[in-house]
């Protein structure tokens, strides 16, 4: 087993002082958004074996049997097929959605063929692989995660009282649900974008006096005023309040699925999602928005947020149950006098401590991880685990 280097991403969105506060590092002032862990080329963990730290992803590429093992390397080819991250969000992230797996090889393709360079602003497909992600949160965590009812929506529009809005209001009762959700998201991507300045500022406003106010769209309109401030003027933030807001509480989890609009808001957590880069933002974001892409991948239904809760399985572990094949993860929250747990896996395992201190006892000596710090385990390598503290173990559902 292997103590991970990881980088931290410090992307403009990010808590100035989450990460540092885990980590036990100086606050710089400087945002600190994620902390990367695994083998994405974008910035992957470094491992030392005695030769130097080398980059993970070359560690594995030198042999990908012994490091993945045989069955998820015949699953996802010689790569880890996920990444494991703490996310902290000071500000509202881009409201975006993920591609399926057909969705995913057909748009890579596409594009391949039309000779768009990876790097290119306005490439929308950086690889064929899906994006399934689940977040567990470690403090309390806003989000925004799928369509609100149409009618219920109509209703919220009403109550913010602003003209411009009774279009959609008008939209949202006339039609079925999937048709009036694509014509309401459609007209706002679309409608010029001075005009719907105006009605982001109108509306925007409205939502500030209605979180204020005791009543039913108080903590939603919260959430809504809470981007509007981020972003003035962006028609993602009329997209927003099309959508449920959502607050998870500690050891709460948010299984994210393909097609499904959501954006994180603000709270520090845990994420572990398959290893790709294929996003397609709604909005709240300078970057490039493909809407007519945009409108083939979303599902265009009524959801509730599913909040996952961690279900109880053999030797403490508690597993956060998501029907996604790269990737499964669980927590264990052990006392002082829990006896030794053995994490052995036929799959390659990533090991994350947020409380207490992680001690490993695997076939080549001990490691100790302190908060926040996280352990490389090559698939079917033996590994015990001892001491109080809460451990996160990410690995392949194979």
């Amino acid at each position: 087993m292997d103590r991970l280097a990881n980088t931290v991403r410090p992307y403009a969105w990010g808590s100035t002082t989450a990460i540092p506060g885990l980590l036990g590092t100086p606050v710089t002032g400087e945002p600190q958004a994620e902390l990367w862990m695994g083998a994405h080329p974008g910035a992957p963990s470094r491992v030392d074996r005695g030769d130097g730290p080398r980059p993970l992803t070359d560690v594995i590429a030198a042999d990908p049997e012994r490091e993945l093992g045989a069955p998820a390397v015949r699953a996802f080819g010689p790569r880890l097929p996920f990444l494991l991250k703490l996310l902290a969000a000071a500000a509202p992230l881009s409201l975006q959605v993920h591609p399926d797996r057909a969705r995913a090889e057909a748009g890579f393709a596409a594009e391949e063929a039309r000779g768009i360079p990876l790097d290119a602003p306005h490439r929308t497909y950086k690889d064929p692989h899906h994006k399934p992600e689940l977040l567990c949160a470690l403090t309390p965590f806003d989000g925004l995660c799928g369509f609100r009812d149409p009618v219920r929506t109509a209703d919220l529009f009403a109550a913010l009282d602003v003209d411009a809005l009774k279009p959609y209001v008008d939209l949202l009762h006339a039609h079925p649900a999937s048709d009036a959700l694509r014509e309401v998201l459609t007209a706002v991507l679309t409608a010029d974008r001075a005009a719907i300045a105006e009605t982001v500022a109108q509306a925007s406003a409205a939502a500030e006096r209605l979180a204020g106010e005791e009543g039913p769209y108080r903590d939603d309109c919260a959430a809504y005023a809470f981007v509007a401030r981020h972003y003035p003027g962006d028609p993602g933030v009329l997209a927003a309040m099309l959508l449920n807001h959502v607050r998870l509480q500690p050891g709460e989890a948010l299984h994210l699925d393909a097609g499904v609009p959501h954006a994180y808001l603000d709270g520090f957590g845990v994420e572990i999602m398959a290893g790709s880069d294929n996003v397609l933002r709604c909005g709240l974001t300078p970057k490039h928005v493909d809407v007519p892409e945009l409108l083939r991948v979303v599902r265009f239904e009524p959801t509730v947020p599913a909040v996952l809760r961690p279900e109880a399985g053999p030797d403490e572990e508690e597993v956060y149950d998501a029907p996604v094949d790269e990737f499964r993860l669980s927590r264990r929250v052990r006392a002082a006098d829990a006896p030794p747990v053995r994490l052995d896996a036929p799959a390659p395992q990533i090991l994350l401590c947020t409380a207490g201190a992680a001690r490993l006892q695997g076939g080549d000596g001990e490691l100790e991880l302190a908060r926040g710090e996280s352990a490389f385990v090559p698939a079917g390598e033996r590994v015990e685990l001892r001491g109080e503290c809460t451990l996160f173990r990410a690995t392949v559902a194979v």
